[in-house]
């Protein structure tokens, strides 16, 4: 499986055929909630086109043997206003910092440590850029399995592989688990080969339960 994690600057065709709800009138985040959750559908698509039309974009793409499989949100946290006003995420030390928010595999896609390789990508295009900082926001299972939809911002265990270090706890909560939150110095090149710990990328993969796994663990 050939991975490659790419800037989604210059690439928004690629990032609406993942993001952009197809059907007329559907509705659906587009990466928008922690930038302008205010914003109604049309605005929110010509706010990620925006984004996409120059550097540093919103974000990165995951290609699998060249097909669009996976996007990852990381931008200075300036530009999330939801983190910006935040009463449930503290403000340590953050100025100038990234921040990495949201991970969502394609189905077909999905339990192939996809979000390590973008993890990995993010934290490269963030250090790219000149970033002096990354901060995420994961959840903390517990050792326990979550829910897709409650592990879209990632786990502790999967920050901590690439180099994230626990700040403090959050106030905030994914599926009735704690957040954190987490840094790591961008300018840490450790990382830059490559994902290091393979034992530790399936233990954090192992976590987040597809919906087809809840259900069948609930018969």
């Amino acid at each position: 499986m050939g991975v490659e994690v790419l800037p989604a600057a210059g690439r928004w065709d690629d990032f609406a055929s993942l993001m952009v709800p197809r059907k007329p009138g559907a509705g659906g985040c587009v990466c928008m909630a922690y930038r302008d959750r205010s914003l109604g559908m049309p605005g929110r698509i010509a706010h990620m086109r925006a984004l996409c039309a120059s550097e540093p974009g919103p974000g990165v793409l995951a290609y699998v043997d060249g097909q669009m499989a996976g996007w990852c949100s990381v931008a200075p946290k300036s530009t999330y206003r939801a983190l910006v006003n935040s009463r449930t995420i503290p403000h340590v030390e953050d100025e100038g910092a990234w921040s990495v928010v949201c991970f969502v595999v394609r189905p077909g896609f999905r339990r192939r440590g996809l979000m390590h390789d973008l993890l990995d990508g993010a934290v490269g295009h963030a250090q790219a850029m000149g970033a002096p900082a990354l901060e995420g926001y994961p959840v903390d299972p517990g050792g326990e399995r979550i829910d897709q939809t409650s592990g879209y911002v990632g786990t502790v265990a999967l920050f901590e592989a690439h180099g994230f270090s626990r700040v403090c706890q959050t106030a905030g909560r994914r599926g009735g688990k704690p957040r954190w939150l987490m840094r790591r110095d961008a300018r840490d090149r450790f990382m830059a080969q490559g994902f290091q710990d393979p034992d530790a990328r399936a233990g954090a993969a192992a976590r987040i339960q597809s919906p087809a796994e809840r259900a069948e663990r609930a018969q």
